[in-house]
């Protein structure tokens, strides 16, 4: 059964019915959902193969995380290229594709957990350190299109760091987890980004700060710790979200996000190398047109010296 996720699950769309709280008035500056913030549904869909549908959650208070400064891309649908791209089936090979995400952090912050309670929707109290790496397989269809994400699970151990960091290259996304009650953890996570970056290119990766374990944290702590994660999440360029492996809360949202993303910045790259491509072509065949006979005898086949 398809279970369809907007681009900006957080914000609008199937899964949400979002009101403002009790006393605040929709659109007023106390409202999170103030004209500047409101994104209002796409059209278009990201949908999961074998997920049951879930009941409308209705929102009464929207943390930071939930508001458009915790996120970089704020447009309200897929780019009007990718979608004329899928409609048209011009998507080229991404539908074969399977775009690498990596996750990194310290040890014992959730990366595990975060992965297994989407890709299995399980969650397991028995702490097992992640020993080098593993990775997991998850399909999408996207805007008609299907799509895999490949979610590589790394060691947050220092002696698996030299292991795990070998498989950092070729990431289409970074997740960088952090645990919301330990702040050292967030401190941290500029040098896991460094790391991660080395063996990939800062400017066609998409980045994630992740704050897992939310369902330990007090209001007092969590809003504390969401206002220096965001100031975090700001310089790194990384887009944030705040999550429970234990309940589940925003994990699937998460990982939708992250696929509709990844999905679209695919897409674009396949058009611009198609585009290229053609280009190039056309500039070669038009600049030695008037050679094309000389050419030829140039490189007709011979059997003599």
């Amino acid at each position: 059964m398809l279970s369809p996720i907007p681009l900006h699950p957080r914000r609008a769309g199937a899964d949400y019915e979002s009101r403002p709280g009790p006393g605040v008035e929709e659109g007023s500056a106390a409202s999170p959902w103030a004209p500047s913030l409101l994104l209002s549904p796409p059209r278009l869909f990201l949908a999961q193969p074998d997920t049951a549908q879930r009941s409308p959650i209705v929102h009464h208070q929207f943390d930071w995380c939930l508001r458009k400064e915790a996120a970089l891309h704020v447009h309200k649908d897929f780019h009007p290229r990718v979608t004329c791209a899928c409609q048209e089936h011009r998507t080229g090979t991404v539908g074969f594709k399977i775009s690498k995400v990596i996750v990194v952090g310290d040890l014992s912050v959730g990366k595990t957990c975060l992965i297994n309670r989407f890709c299995k929707d399980t969650f397991d109290k028995n702490y097992k350190a992640t020993i080098g790496v593993d990775f997991e397989m998850e399909r999408f269809e996207v805007l008609g299109i299907p799509f895999s994400l490949q979610l590589w699970d790394t060691a947050g151990q220092e002696r698996f760091k030299c292991i795990a960091s070998t498989y950092y290259r070729g990431a289409q996304a970074i997740i960088i987890v952090f645990n919301l009650n330990d702040v050292a953890s967030l401190e941290h996570t500029k040098q896991w980004l460094a790391d991660a970056l080395k063996e990939n290119d800062p400017s066609s990766v998409l980045l994630f700060l992740v704050g897992s374990k939310k369902d330990l944290s007090t209001p007092a702590q969590y809003l504390l710790m969401e206002k220096d994660a965001l100031k975090v999440a700001q310089e790194m360029k990384a887009e944030y979200w705040a999550v429970s492996s234990l309940t589940g809360e925003n994990v699937r949202e998460f990982f939708f996000r992250v696929a509709a993303l990844t999905f679209e910045a695919t897409v674009l790259a396949e058009l611009e190398k198609s585009g290229a491509r053609r280009i190039g072509d056309v500039v070669r065949i038009h600049s030695d047109d008037s050679n094309l006979y000389l050419t030829a005898r140039k490189k007709k086949p011979t059997c003599c010296p």
